[in-house]
């Protein structure tokens, strides 16, 4: 059974269900794999997970002082792992991937998010984040391309304006 189905038949409508999430931190070894046949595989080792616990605790404390009580909380493997198998919109908010920074034997990307070896090459996604906390990038990623925008400008000149009108 679902667990949204689970919920429900046990609490009807006088239940809330909300999800608890505190920041993956970056790992070299956490990866995604294309295997020859096509297939992703994740290599996907959870840290971070004393802020979860912490969250989680407090999130029962408030709901015990309310007579409430909690019906299930996925781990953050767990998460991961159906989410990647069930929501291919994860892949967009993965970060760390082309990392960023002045030097080149440890940064794909400058710190204007030019690649280091192609010289018009620029990537403003979320990969080039570190990390991307709890929460959705987009209005970062947009910031983000907007600056990188603004300065592809002043690299090309006054008369890229002109021809982008």
């Amino acid at each position: 059974m679902e667990v949204a189905e689970e919920f429900k038949a046990q609490f009807g409508q006088d239940g809330i269900a909300f999800m608890l999430t505190c920041e993956d931190l970056p790992d070299r070894g956490n990866r995604l794999r294309l295997q020859d046949d096509g297939h992703l595989v994740l290599h996907y080792v959870p840290n971070n997970g004393e802020p979860v616990q912490q969250l989680r605790r407090r999130v029962l404390e408030h709901l015990q002082a309310v007579g409430g009580h909690l019906l299930h909380v996925p781990s953050a493997d767990e998460r991961v792992r159906q989410r990647l198998t069930t929501q291919p919109t994860l892949l967009a908010d993965q970060a760390g991937t082309a990392r960023f920074g002045e030097d080149p034997s440890t940064s794909v990307l400058d710190v204007n998010c030019r690649a280091h070896e192609v010289d018009n090459l620029y990537v403003v996604d979320a990969s080039f984040f570190p990390s991307i906390g709890a929460v959705d990038p987009a209005l970062t990623v947009i910031a983000n391309a907007l600056r990188v925008g603004d300065r592809l400008v002043s690299r090309l000149g006054p008369s890229s304006r002109r021809a982008a009108s």
